[in-house]
């Protein structure tokens, strides 16, 4: 398997100032996935859903080509469920509601077909859990990106530091970024995490794009795609991050230029993600939709003529 991706498969309620979204499939993994598959095909998700999640929409997941061996469906619960309002500005958000349901018996193993996985995405879990299914990959992944919340930091913070001990890439925003360090500025806070263990830190910032900072004191920006219209951001981070996992999974090995090409199609597929509710969007994508944007993208970065 080239890349194994634990986390959650959801269902959601969305409200954003361009309408309500009811029940609709959402969850890291699916973002992550249906982002991954662009650029990997051999993608498997761990994970748990509740009696309601939809059949149509695993079915359509396994039709992408995405391994469901270690997804669990529980036959008497139902699936996690987040409910949340984004105000006008489509970066702050009110969660209205959070049902764990069957996520607090999410599988602690992972099937054998599994456990020599080439590249590893821990999605926003507890660190608990996603030490205990990094544990289980031998040998070690070439590459192991982890994401958390500021739930997490503030609860597990001892756990937390230990996962971030084993990350290649931790992926987080600015404002868990800054809770993580205790410090507002991104540059130290950045230093501070790269002493812990990783060898990328990428700091998500919404509409204003991302950082990059490396071991190697490299840091680099990297501007959002600029759009008309945003539907729901709540997938961004999560397709962000599966499209640079699947983008890296597809190369030999992991290097600054790899990662800054692999920076670049996450905020592409990003980009295309938020134009609709939901995982939407990532079903229809096509190479040449994604082609063209990157291109547009380049072009609107490199506003200094480059030496020939």
């Amino acid at each position: 398997m080239k890349l194994v991706i634990a986390g959650t498969l959801a269902l959601d309620t969305i409200e954003t100032p361009f309408g309500r979204a009811e029940r609709i499939v959402g969850g890291a993994a699916t973002y992550i996935a249906l982002a991954a598959i662009h650029y990997t095909r051999s993608v498997g998700i761990v994970s748990i859903v509740g009696n309601d999640f939809p059949s149509s929409m695993l079915e359509t997941l396994e039709r992408k080509g995405i391994d469901l061996q270690g997804v669990v469906r529980h036959v008497s619960r139902p699936s996690f469920f987040w409910a949340g309002r984004y105000h006008a500005d489509m970066q702050t958000r009110d969660t209205l509601e959070t049902q764990l349901n069957v996520l607090e018996e999410f599988p602690e193993s992972i099937p054998n077909a599994y456990k020599s996985a080439e590249h590893l995405i821990l999605g926003n879990l507890d660190p608990r859990l996603q030490k205990r299914i990094y544990d289980q990959v031998q040998p070690r992944p070439r590459v192991v990106l982890v994401d958390t919340m500021n739930f997490w930091i503030e609860r597990t913070r001892d756990d937390l530091e230990e996962m971030i001990a084993h990350a290649d890439i931790l992926s987080i925003n600015d404002e868990e970024t800054r809770q993580l360090i205790g410090d507002y500025s991104l540059k130290r806070c950045a230093r501070a995490i790269l002493s812990k263990g990783p060898r990328y830190l990428l700091i998500k910032k919404g509409e204003n794009g991302a950082l990059l900072f490396s071991q190697e004191g490299e840091t680099l920006f990297f501007p959002a795609y600029p759009l008309e219209d945003v539907f729901d951001p709540t997938g961004a981070g999560d397709t962000f991050a599966g499209a640079v996992m699947g983008y890296i999974a597809s190369q030999d090995t992991l290097s600054l230029d790899i990662l800054k090409e692999a920076v670049i199609q996450g905020t592409i597929l990003a980009s295309l993600c938020v134009e609709q509710f939901g995982p939407q969007a990532l079903l229809s994508i096509s190479p040449s939709e994604i082609e063209s944007r990157r291109e547009q993208l380049i072009r609107m970065s490199h506003f200094m003529k480059l030496p020939v």
